[in-house]
């Protein structure tokens, strides 16, 4: 085997934890997608002959790049109180694409993403490729130019900020649809105890509607003032698609073949904890729904049978 063909196998067999790393560091598939190529065109120029860990090579490059972007994206941002919503998987409930599949491995919920998108850069990669790749902190402190007992610091106090504001959520994706049924139901009938009572008391709803609301969004805390505004939305409560958000039971909204919000739920000890909306209608525009519509034609020739 020539020396190309084997570079190009070993990209094509890590290619998918790169990919699954780079969606990690920078919530876009679009993004995650150019650093990979990025990573490609690397490897193609490099001398490889005294790479003894391709893996680890690859992952390197990979997250220097991602690193490289997240920082160019903060010196960018013009508000970084601003939320803004990672790019939403969206799957069947049944599973069925391993690429997303592996991709989502762990349940990186959108509520996950959101939170990892507070964190600086440098905390960011640290508890990336540490807590969910179980890379070295040996072998990532040079990435962020720290030593590795820094790099153990900037991973510890990213752990503490997600486990406080992403709690996991349950593992029962039976139940969690069944908790999000019971809100949309409530809403939809616009019962307000209802609601409150399927909600935690401090959950929060986040949502993204985009540039082309004059970059609108919304961050509410509390059980009431969630139900609140969950009553005044419940007329999209008739159009919601189930659907997996980025492993979680989610739903699609869609009227008139257009997508009009994705929502994915992090449900925790049967409440719901967090709501992260995504309403952007130019990013909304790009989702490959595809997938829902094939599961829909697929459950429609059941009933009627």
């Amino acid at each position: 085997m020539d020396e190309d063909a084997w570079l190009t196998e070993r990209f094509t067999e890590h290619r998918t934890r790169l990919r699954a790393v780079a969606y990690r560091m920078l919530g876009s598939v679009s993004e995650a997608d150019d650093a990979v190529q990025e990573a490609w065109l690397r490897l193609s120029r490099a001398d490889t002959g005294s790479v003894e860990n391709v893996a680890g090579w690859l992952t390197t490059v990979v997250a220097r790049v991602c690193l490289n972007m997240l920082r160019t994206r903060g010196s960018r941002r013009e508000d970084p109180l601003d939320v803004h919503m990672p790019d939403p998987i969206i799957s069947r409930e049944d599973g069925g694409d391993p690429e997303q599949e592996a991709l989502l491995a762990d349940s990186v919920g959108l509520a996950l993403l959101v939170v990892l998108d507070t964190l600086t850069p440098a905390e960011r990669l640290a508890f990336v490729l540490h807590d969910m790749f179980a890379v070295p902190f040996e072998e990532l402190a040079p990435m962020i130019e720290r030593s590795p007992a820094a790099a153990r610091q900037l991973a510890s106090r990213a752990r503490r900020r997600v486990q406080g504001a992403a709690p996991a959520p349950d593992p029962d994706l039976r139940h969690q649809r069944e908790v999000v049924d019971a809100f949309l139901a409530a809403a939809r009938d616009g019962d307000f105890d209802a609601l409150v009572a399927v909600l935690d008391p401090d959950v929060v709803l986040r949502a993204d509607g985009g540039m082309a609301r004059a970059r609108y969004t919304v961050v509410l805390n509390g059980a009431r003032t969630v139900a609140e505004q969950a009553v005044t939305a419940g007329r999209l409560a008739p159009f919601a698609r189930p659907a997996l958000v980025n492993g979680t039971a989610g739903v699609v909204a869609v009227a008139g073949g257009q997508v009009l919000s994705v929502m994915g739920f992090t449900v925790t000890h049967s409440k719901i904890v967090a709501i992260d909306v995504l309403y952007d209608p130019d990013r909304l525009a790009d989702l490959d729904l595809a997938v829902l519509d094939d599961s829909q034609a697929a459950n429609g020739a059941a009933e009627s049978t």
